[in-house]
């Protein structure tokens, strides 16, 4: 039975955040780079991204709320006035969905609360960020992670060197900016304006070093716009945040369940992975499960903290030793670099800033490695013991759709769908998860193929963002997820009964949903739904593949009535087709490289070729729509040769309805229609079919 699961403390953790109830259920069991701060002006030039999806995300940018950034800026200019945004103004309802401030909140712009004010101060890091009141760790150490992807802050602070403040030309500024996100499978430009809620003078929310450097606090101004208001930042998910800085996946990994302390194997695999992601252009972020309200933020006997996002600012593989006896005895150390979004409270084990373990370590690798003695909330440990402290890792791959690029081309395809209610069933698309075998199958339902011998699949579902508001609050998430079933070769219409399942994802109740497999060749349907039945909400399915895989909704329940139905017919029963395999085929020295045709009223399925041997295992499908259900289904096995198939037998199968005997083991006879003979070998067939087009 499926098992719905919280995100809070799960595989995505809810962080700085209240705890979400789990849905109950039964049968799917839910489940290098060192600081950089070199001059801006250093920094302008957009690099090679490591991704080309990177060098073209933003090539088509939407106006969120149609506030056309260079129109605005362009009018208070003209008018002489600073700009305020009517769509986010300095109100409380821009700070609370619900409740009441304490202390008394004035907006100030950066003039107004220091001199000198400045986008960037010294570069750009992820040090510059600092926590402030709303309980947003999840946000920030998002963005210490994005600080240090100079291709991607670039994007997500687009045209910085115009927006920056011009001493020598005070009149260019308006008090206007704007910043780029990635939001449900588009990128938006959001406007904000520049007045800041304050306490004494103070920033009560996200913060710099620098009290005259406001990148990070004016992000965090747009992307609470995005959100509703700064309390709905309040809790939520680092995969989400990592998602919105890139158009990237998140996948999240649980550090327990995989046991990846104990095992070496999988965390010398795991961390190649990491290593990949990070030096690839991804971002990375860790956590430690709270198990109760009473754990949030509770500081461990090792200096971590629990119920709190970390980001992972650097990941290598550190050589020890000194001198040229290090260099030729190539020891190595797996290790990763974290930093506290406080900017403070730090690891204090082995390979903690003033730990002996340094020692091991030369001068000049240190020095290439940013190794600091201080309490700014960044460090270094070893990735065992990062696997053995700490319970959560979220990966955010930047998956590379360019075919100019060096790296692994990834083919994608992006769907939107509804979960939708209707009284007619067949028009209903809110059925809930397989616990629900009534209604299941009248879900959504997205076809695709895998078309090399073994791929590898990446799947993603995210339901559109609830923004919040003071009358409704907060908006709380589906528990969404999704099956994968392998299905007949030409499959065109709605499953309608269970096929073998392939793959599925845990059920949750998170933004997005990811799922990363490898399938056999074959068709595929994916189903996604929300945990129950009747829920509605809008979804985006991301499909990741080698090769492209069209994937595509199913929208029909059965071949459709047409005007040419009267004259050509209209079928009148439905066969699915599964052979099996065979056995005792005729046999060669390598034995043979045999495969099937399925025939009926002139559509074929070919299975894969099934490579020297005489027992092969074809397991494929086809499903037949048949329009005089009289005439026979032909089965024929042929060999596959250089120059000339060989032909190795068939059989003829009525598939009646009416015919129970579901399994059939049937000897291969050759084509000769007056004097039937027996070849080598039997073919396993399993037949089903119905007069009701609907039951398949």
């Amino acid at each position: 039975m499926a098992k719905a699961s919280a995100v809070c403390f799960a595989l995505l953790p809810t962080l700085n955040g209240p705890l979400s109830s789990a849905s109950a259920g039964s049968q799917h069991s839910p489940e290098h780079l060192s600081q950089d701060r070199r001059p801006l002006d250093l920094l302008a030039g957009t690099p090679a991204s490591p991704s080309g999806a990177a060098a073209t995300m933003f090539s088509c940018v939407k106006a969120y709320e149609n506030q056309n950034y260079a129109a605005l800026k362009r009018g208070c200019l003209r008018r002489k006035v600073l700009f305020e945004d009517p769509h986010f103004p300095a109100t409380d309802d821009s700070l609370y969905y619900k409740g009441t401030p304490g202390p008394a909140v004035r907006w100030k712009r950066p003039k107004d609360i220091c001199e000198d004010p400045r986008l960037f101060v010294d570069g750009i890091s992820s040090h510059d960020l600092h926590q402030g009141q709303v309980g947003n760790c999840w946000f920030v150490a998002a963005c210490s992670s994005l600080a240090s992807r100079e291709s991607l802050w670039q994007k997500v602070i687009p045209d910085w060197k115009e927006q920056e403040w011009d001493p020598e030309k005070p009149d260019s500024y308006a008090g206007i900016f704007h910043f780029h996100f990635w939001r449900f499978g588009e990128w938006v430009d959001v406007v904000i304006d520049d007045r800041l809620p304050t306490v004494n003078n103070q920033l009560i929310y996200c913060h710099s070093n620098s009290r005259n450097e406001f990148w990070c606090a004016l992000v965090e101004k747009a992307y609470a716009k995005l959100a509703g208001c700064y309390q709905a930042l309040d809790g939520g998910n680092t995969a989400d945040a990592l998602v919105d800085f890139t158009g990237g996946v998140s996948e999240p990994i649980d550090l327990t369940e995989g046991d990846f302390a104990n095992d070496e194997a999988k965390r010398n695999q795991l961390f190649e992975r990491v290593l990949k992601v990070h030096s690839r252009g991804g971002l990375i972020s860790a956590s430690i499960k709270a198990v109760t309200a009473a754990d949030m933020e509770a500081r461990l006997a090792c200096g971590l903290v629990k119920g709190h996002a970390y980001a992972v600012t650097d990941v290598r593989k550190v050589r020890l030793g000194h001198g040229l006896l290090a260099f030729f005895k190539s020891e190595k150390l797996d290790m990763i670099r974290l930093r506290n979004p406080w900017g403070e409270r730090e690891w204090n084990g082995p390979w903690s800033d003033t730990s002996e373990e340094w020692q091991k370590v030369s001068k000049s690798e240190r020095e290439k490695m940013g190794v600091t003695v201080q309490d700014d909330g960044e460090f270094w440990m070893t990735f065992e013991d990062m696997c053995r402290h700490f319970t959560d890792i979220i990966k955010c791959r930047l998956l590379n759709t360019s075919y100019l690029s060096i790296y692994k081309t990834w083919e994608e395809v992006q769907l939107r769908g509804a979960w939708t209610r209707h009284e007619d069933p067949r028009q209903n698309r809110s059925g809930g998860c397989i616990n629900h075998k009534d209604t299941f199958f009248q879900n959504p339902q997205y076809i695709f193929e895998v078309k090399k011998p073994e791929d590898e699949v990446l799947i993603c579902i995210q339901q559109r963002p609830k923004r919040s508001t003071r009358r409704e609050g907060k908006g709380e998430n589906l528990a969404i997820g999704f099956d994968i079933y392998k299905v007949e070769e030409n499959r065109q219409y709605r499953m309608h009964s269970l096929q073998p399942k392939a793959a599925s994802s845990i059920y949750i109740n998170s933004r997005s949903v990811f799922l990363r497999t490898e399938q056999p060749e074959g068709r595929y349907v994916i189903i996604p739904t929300t945990f129950e039945p009747g829920h509605t909400g809008e979804f985006l399915l991301r499909v990741f593949t080698d090769v492209p895989s069209h994937c595509r909704e199913l929208h029909l329940d059965e071949p459709p009535r047409t005007c040419w139905s009267s004259l050509c017919g209209y079928p009148q029963q439905v066969t699915q087709v599964h052979v099996l395999g065979a056995a005792g085929l005729k046999d060669t020295t390598t034995g043979a490289n045999s495969y099937v045709i399925i025939k009926c009223e002139g559509n074929k399925v070919h299975s894969p070729v099934q490579k020297g041997t005489s027992m092969p295992e074809y397991n494929v499908k086809g499903i037949f729509y048949r329009k005089k259900p009289g005439r026979p289904i032909t089965v024929q096995i042929w060999n596959h040769r250089l120059l000339k198939d060989e032909f190795l037998g068939q059989v003829h199968l009525k598939a009646e309805p009416d015919d129970l005997q579901a399994l059939h083991t049937l000897h291969l006879r050759d084509r000769s229609s007056r004097q039937p003979s027996d070849l080598p070998g039997t073919v396993a067939v399993r037949i089903i079919s119905s007069a009701s087009l609907t039951a398949i």
